[in-house]
């Protein structure tokens, strides 16, 4: 047998990396990277395939994304489809994929070690098995394709109207037909079931060949991290991935043929967007760089290009007002072929004059090519990359093995894959000179994107409807371009210049380790007094030279009107405009800052490499100090606030219904529409005069967290006392946060249509109220809840009944309540949503009685590991502390405490939990049910429409297929059929039993062949119906039947927020779980 093969165990990593690594090749050449992780409390492994949309056929696009999704339901060795999921679940884990270009990647986590005891294998163990059968023998179960084809339907759906999506469809579907990058990769129905059936296609012959043709173990680098010495991990994976198939298959290059042929370039596409955005995005065909890892020559131009600072293309663009923002960089799209993409966020002006913009780009860059490339800027890049590699912390297990397994991809040598992508090795003058000569004044596309320019729109994108016109840029402008490239220094334009050299690129890096038993698990009190509190932790854990400070001016003015709410947001946005050509040069040294406003007051965070923290903060509170409201800065970032708010109504509605939700739960509080309202009224004089209000009386909150000392932590607290100078606020005017109480039996919907006209979702967000936030046990019995039903909610929802492909269930905590919630995104109505929901919950009434012990047992434990999950680096603890100084309970022992309140939990305590606060026919239940109700949906369709009508185009529809398939069709007698089916409520079931009658008794038809022809034509009344305005009854059938919804009352619709407020009571506000002196750590007063 030929043994495993040691690639190397020696892996350049970063400084204070305490794991262990091995490369190796399997006999069946899959190659694997091996982790030792002695302290890691989740394993994980990931494999990557080198497969991808780019191998999806011309005639069955989203072939790879579709067997993405069918490799989870069941292998030969594990054949219960949700078998894989089920393992995670019970043992604190999840699974993930997904589907690239060129790639496809599939990921776990799971707990690192056993519950059973020390000389059991750890769960990773199990889960590797289950995981490899994937790639050996996936069954591509027939009973679930039709399923899996919705799904990925759903998925592409759920993206329809995202821009992001869209424009970037529209650059592929533009580009060259005879590159893959004009794939429409995602796939939907029409592409994966419809037109491949009318041909005659056997689906999933044509899935399972492709697994086999480009499946291959060659192909796959796997990625494997536990606590397990590195000799387990190699048997393990040797034992479990051995039977992987090696078919010596090629990696996939596209050398032969460009995305962009000489069509494409020299053109400009003018695209509307769904929201109000105006972009220029410049698209060069650029080299491939995976060979030259070393140099990363696009790294030197994309700092140049994209850099904010003086003398940058942004600061020039930005002080003519022709736009807000600009970023620059590689984009690499498979072996063999790139862009070099440069995209600027564009004013109402910018737009109008786009080609003066595009001119200034190119004069930019004859600057950078007239100018050698220049050592000491690749020597400040390549410092910070090494600074920041060297001082890198841990991320999520299932991150780190998924984005390597990527990286394995790659033709670096093994020893680099952790550092290989982050590092510059060389300077090389010639490899910068050879990538700037594709930044060329005849190599390049324009893509001009906004609502209302030029208006004249005359094509439509197939895939995702945006309407489009492409046209040849026109001559005169070609030539002002070549011009611009080809200026002299004399002539160019004086301010632009390259950047002078970053003072903020840190020096001191030092970091003073001492042994410590146990890590402290709350920040120290070390002042507190009338204007100020300020929390501070040395770290104690992960060593590096970086902090964390955030400030909370708290004035309660911030959010007593919506007016003043968007004061504040606009103040804040002024603030940071006015910071951006200094703030950058901290960005790309590791240094930053944020400002932003919330219902309590300001909030201010600097984070980074702490060695010139105490600059920027110095910045910061000093712009907010002494802002200048200029007339030309407020038109500008007012016209941009005003487009943001109207495009959150066109977010996808799962991200719009939880601030609804939120809204109708809390005492105090706005939404969208009410800041929209105010913000035209608003002039700079307003923002003048409204500022020094909020900075003249306000109680400073501070948290300093990481690499500072005490010493360091007071001064920047003074710095921010003496700059700004408050006067301070009284603890009686601090706002106290509270949230609305649902009553007993109280059942409330709230229905919003949604804005965006074109959207085909609903959404719905079904609350349950449970308690008091600071209730432990209560609080206990809900999480354990939300592990319970988080499998069993996606299998039977999402994957059973294919409600959408956004489902959700879990609990949600509010400032001062909490409760149980299941958001779903559906074409289907949002009152078919709630009774699935309401059939769900006894469903898993049933589940939770007839579990058994052990299963109980294994969900607590497995709750339990995932609450004392170690925090995995500096901001993840930083955060978790400055969330309990801002809730204002300060319980920063909390999960150790849900841990506590976990364990005596039996399951007898759990269904009385469940009867009384969750059971859908529960007299004590309290419920809440947010609708958001799309305008493109059947129900808006069939109000033009009678059911009479409804039912004579089903019928003659169904009278074409039959009759396109050779059956000879009667129409009184197909009609007669028809007399008491229910066409226009959706009976599905009754239609198809209206034509099989028809089909055997009427036309005669042998069973078999009747039988045949239903089944196909089922599939396309899921299609047919919605056209006209036929909401769609889900299909019942085997394993899959639908249990009975149980019959509740009828819900209080509400009409008036208002009045539906005042008519609830509120919660007592928050209050610290033990005397805040407790964690007091002051320096005596003299």
């Amino acid at each position: 047998m030929v043994p495993v093969e040691r690639l190397t165990d020696k892996l350049e990593a970063p400084e204070l990396d305490d794991r262990s690594y091995r490369v190796i090749r399997l006999p069946n050449k899959l190659e694997a990277l091996l982790v030792h992780d002695p302290e890691t409390d989740k394993a994980s492994a990931s494999v990557n395939v080198n497969v991808g949309s780019f191998s999806d056929a011309e005639d069955l696009q989203g072939e790879a994304h579709a067997i993405e999704h069918l490799l989870f339901m069941g292998t030969k060795k594990y054949p219960v489809e949700n078998a894989y999921n089920q393992y995670l679940t019970a043992h604190s884990g999840y699974s993930n994929a997904y589907t690239a270009s060129t790639e496809t990647n599939y990921f776990f986590e799971v707990a690192a070690r056993s519950d059973s005891g020390t000389t059991a294998k750890s769960p990773l163990y199990g889960a590797l098995d289950r995981f490899a059968q994937f790639f050996i023998s996936p069954l591509f179960l027939s009973s679930t394709l039709e399923r899996e084809l919705k799904a990925v339907d759903s998925e592409n759906k759920k993206n329809l109207q995202s821009d992001n999506w869209r424009l970037s469809q529209l650059n592929k579907s533009l580009s060259n037909p005879k590159h893959p990058y004009h794939h429409f990769s995602t796939g939907n129905l029409e592409t994966l079931r419809d037109e491949p059936r009318k041909r005659g296609v056997e689906i999933r012959e044509k899935f399972m060949e492709f697994h086999a043709n480009n499946y291959s173990a060659n192909r796959m680098k796997l990625v494997v991290l536990g606590r397990e010495p590195l000799d387990d991990l190699e048997s393990w994976v040797s034992e479990l991935f051995a039977d992987v198939r090696n078919k010596d298959l090629p990696l996939n290059r596209w050398d032969d043929v460009q995305p962009y042929s000489d069509e494409e370039v020299l053109t400009q596409v003018f695209a509307k967007p769904v929201m109000d955005t105006r972009l220029l995005d410049i698209y060069f065909p650029y080299q491939d760089e995976e060979e030259m890892y070393k140099t990363q020559p696009s790294r030197y131009l994309s700092h140049l290009i994209g850099h904010e600072g003086p003398g940058s293309i942004l600061a020039y663009i930005k002080a003519k007002g022709w736009a807000n923002g600009l970023s620059a960089g590689a984009m690499p799209l498979c072996p063999g072929s790139a862009f070099f993409t440069i995209s600027i966020r564009l004013t109402e002006d910018g737009l109008k004059d786009y080609q003066e913009v595009v001119k200034v780009v190119f004069q930019y860059i004859s600057l950078i090519k007239q100018t050698p490339p220049q050592k000491w800027i690749v020597d400040e890049i390549k410092g910070m990359a090494e600074v920041d590699f060297r001082f890198k912390q841990k991320t999520p297990a299932s991150s780190f093995t998924s984005k390597l397994s990527s990286v394995m991809q790659k033709p670096l040598p093994r020893e680099w894959l952790l550092s290989g992508s982050k590092l510059i090795r060389e300077f090389d003058s010639k490899a910068i000179s050879q990538a700037m000569s594709c930044l060329r004044t005849d190599n390049y596309r324009l893509t001009i994107v906004s609502q209302d320019f030029p208006g004249d729109w005359d094509q439509k994108e197939r895939w995702y409807g945006t309407e489009y016109r492409s046209e040849k840029i026109p001559s005169d402008f070609q030539e002002a371009v070549r011009l611009a490239g080809e200026v002299s220094a004399k002539e160019r334009i004086p301010d632009l210049h390259l950047p002078h050299k970053n003072e903020f690129v840190p020096t001191r890096l030092t970091v003073e380790k001492r042994e410590v038993e146990e890590p402290l698990k709350a920040p120290r009190l070390i002042r507190n007094d009338d204007g100020v509190r300020t929390w501070w932790k040395k770290d104690d854990r992960f060593w590096v030279p970086k902090g964390n400070v955030f400030v909370t001016l708290r004035n309660p003015l911030v959010a007593v009107t919506p007016a003043n709410a968007v004061k504040a947001k606009f103040y804040c946005e002024l603030v940071k405009d006015a910071l951006v050509e200094y703030s950058y040069d901290a960005e790309i040294a590791g240094l930053e800052y944020s400002l932003g406003s919330y219902s309590l007051g300001l909030d201010i965070e600097i984070s980074g490499y702490n060695d010139k923290m105490p600059v920027l903060l110095e910045k910061v509170l000093a712009s907010m100090r002494d802002l200048e409201v200029k007339n030309d800065r407020f038109k500008i970032i007012k016209e941009r606030l005003l487009r943001g708010f109207r495009n959150w109504e066109f977010q996808q509605p799962y991200r719009q219904v939880g601030e609804y939700t939120r809204w109708l739960g809390s005492e105090k509080g706005w939404i969208n529409d009410q800041y929209l309202a105010e913000l035209p009224h608003l002039t700079p004089e307003d923002i003048s005069e409204f500022y020094p209000q909020l900075l003249k009386q306000v109680h400073i909150e501070v948290l300093a967290h990481g690499n500072i000392y005490k010493e360091d932590a007071l001064r920047m607290t003074d710095l921010i006392d003496s700059t700004l100078k408050p006067r301070p606020l009284p603890q009686s005017q601090w706002q106290v946060r509270r949230n609305l109480i649902l009553p007993p039996g109280g059942d409330f919907t709230y229905q919003r249509t949604l804005r965006d006209p074109v959207n085909v979702n609903h959404c719905i967000e079904y609350y349950l109220y449970v308690g008091a936030v600071s209730d432990m046990t209560l609080r206990a019995k809900l999480l354990l809840l939300a592990q319970m039903t988080d499998e069993p909610g996606f299998d039977q929802l999402r994957t059973k009944e294919q409600l959408g492909y956004i489902v959700f269930t879990g609990a949600t905590m509010a400032a001062t309540t909490m409760g149980y919630r299941v958001i779903i995104q559906s074409e289907k109505p949002t009152e078919y949503l709630e009774e699935r929901i309401n059939a769900f919950l006894v469903f898993f009434d049933k589940s939770l009685k007839d579990m058994s012990e052990s299963d109980f047992e294994s969900h607590k434990k497995s709750l339990i590991n995932k609450r004392l999950e170690k925090i995995k680096n500096l901001n993840q603890e930083s955060s978790r502390f400055w969330n309990h100084v801002s809730s204002e309970y300060f319980d920063f022992l909390q999960v150790e405490r849900d841990a506590a309140q976990l364990k005596p939990l039996s399951k007898s305590d759990m269904i009385e939990f469940y009867e009384h606060f969750i059971h859908p026919t529960s007299p004590n239940r309290a419920k809440l049910s947010v609708h958001m109700i799309a305008q493109s949906s059947p129900a808006a369709i069939a109000g033009q429409m009678s059911s009479a009508e409804q039912k004579e185009k089903v019928v003659t529809m169904l009278s074409k297929y039959l009759t396109s398939l050779g059956v000879n069709v009667e129409p009184d007698k197909l009609n007669s059929r028809f007399v008491d089916v229910d066409v226009a409520g959706g009976d599905q079931q009754g239609i198809i039993a209206a034509v099989s009658k028809y089909l055997v008794e009427d036309a005669q038809i042998p069973k078999d062949q009747s039988d045949q022809i239903v089944d196909q034509g089922q599939q396309l009344l899921g299609t047919i119906l919605p056209t006209l305005g036929i909401e769609v009854q889900t299909l019942s059938n085997g394993s899959s039947e639908l249990s009975e919804a149980p019959k509740v009352k009828e819900p209080t619709v509400i009409e008036n927020v208002h009045q539906y407020k005042a008519g609830l009571v509120v919660s007592a506000g928050p209050k610290p779980v033990m005397d805040i002196s407790e964690f007091e750590d002051l320096e005596p007063k003299l």
